[in-house]
């Protein structure tokens, strides 16, 4: 398949372009680089040595023997570009990571927030917009996320994947209709991933677009198959505030030496998925294109779930680290249940990879091995959410004695 990966430097981006390019799909990269932009506005680096976009590609070159495109395109700003590129690869899918994927970058100022609303609310209509327009008939898979859902409403209620039945009490009876699950966002990110879930109903309506939304968990882990193969391909481990992903941030602190950070109680249950089953997803995701062009499909991209305080204990027993419990940045509640159907993934053949020790050491090695690449000022997150904790410096006055600010 001809496949267009937008966003395909980032983070989940980048293990699924080599995945889809190994497995033989004929793939393309569009991205604007901004993630890289995002790195010096932060003064913070991967922990893992990001090489530059065409250093990375040409080293996929030699390892594997196949090209990979790359197209430097920034999607909310260069409609017309995007139209070109649709007509000129006339691709059979389009994955869609383009989007600033960060809840606490999205909650910490007003220039972020204003930020992932343009990129990525104008990102994902100008493509809806081009499709329609060129009549590219490609199977579209966007990377969503469970936070659409939010947390903690619907207690020990499977969340299902998408949609409800409802009843609508009337004069003449009850009649049953079935709605998109009612969105519940718990920042500025995730809003807009709700913005795009109704944007793609629209679209799938009254344009026929074929439409799979995934809502994905919390990505672990770092490298896969094809990253592993040369340290110029290595995967982004993100450890700073902002962007560090909870459990690849527990690896990375108790790797140096520093407390592992639980915000609030650590009752809050999270969903989670392994990196290696994200590349797996997208590409079942596109093999198996939507069938009723009516509606999107949604499919929870998910393989398990866990408390925040169950996985810092986890790690905290197996590396000798200490817990550090921390006032929560975000407005939610102390604690959640979590239960999430992912029937869909399973029948399309998915075999979860779920948490073990030896995954663990693998995020453990990675960390240790660039452990000397770390800032330890960017470890603490700095966005809040909370009234009356408007600044980075009010959450910093509460810090447990010994922790670096």
């Amino acid at each position: 398949m001809r496949v267009l990966v937008l966003g395909g430097d980032g983070f989940c981006g980048w293990p699924t372009s080599l995945y889809l390019s190994d497995r033989g799909h004929d793939i393309t990269v569009v991205d604007n680089l901004s993630r890289r932009k995002i790195d010096v506005e932060l003064e913070v680096e991967s922990l893992t040595p990001i090489r530059p976009i065409s250093e990375r590609l040409r080293a996929w070159k030699e390892v594997s023997g196949r090209d990979i495109g790359f197209v430097n395109l920034d999607l909310a700003t260069e409609y017309d570009r995007l139209v070109d590129v649709l007509l000129e690869l006339r691709p059979d899918a389009i994955v869609h990571f383009a989007e600033q994927r960060a809840a606490p970058y999205s909650m910490r100022n007003e220039k972020a927030k204003r930020y992932t609303v343009d990129n990525n609310v104008r990102a994902t209509h100008n493509l809806l917009v081009a499709m329609v327009t060129t009549g590219i008939d490609a199977s579209l898979v966007h990377l969503g996320t469970m936070g659409v859902y939010g947390y903690g409403w619907s207690g020990s209620a499977p969340i299902p994947e998408g949609y409800l039945t409802v009843k609508v009490p009337t004069p003449d009876g009850e009649l049953e209709r079935e709605i998109l699950h009612p969105a519940n966002p718990g920042s500025v990110y995730h809003m807009t991933k709700t913005l795009d879930q109704l944007l793609f109903a629209f679209y799938a309506k009254n344009d026929g677009l074929r439409i799979t939304d995934l809502h994905q968990g919390i990505v672990w882990g770092t490298q896969t198959d094809q990253t592993i193969r040369d340290e110029r391909l290595i995967n982004r481990f993100d450890y700073d505030g902002d962007y560090g992903t909870v459990l690849n941030r527990f690896l990375m602190q108790a790797a140096i030496g520093h407390p592992l950070t639980v915000h609030g109680t650590g009752g809050q249950t999270r969903a989670f998925i392994h990196i290696r089953d994200t590349v797996r997803c997208i590409e079942i995701a596109i093999t198996n294109p939507v069938a009723d062009t009516s509606k999107p499909r949604v499919l929870n991209q998910i393989t398990e779930t866990h408390r925040v305080l169950d996985l810092a204990k986890l790690v905290g027993d197996a590396m000798g680290a200490e817990i550090a419990y921390l006032p929560n940045p975000r407005r939610e509640a102390d604690e959640n249940e979590l239960i999430v159907r992912n029937d869909q993934f399973l029948a399309l053949g998915l075999q979860p990879t779920t948490l073990s020790e030896g995954l663990l050491e693998e995020g453990r090695d990675v960390a240790a091995r660039y452990r000397d690449r770390a800032d330890l000022t960017k470890i603490i997150a700095r966005s809040v959410w909370k009234a009356g904790m408007e600044t980075a410096e009010d959450l910093m006055t509460e810090l447990p004695d010994g922790l670096p600010n």
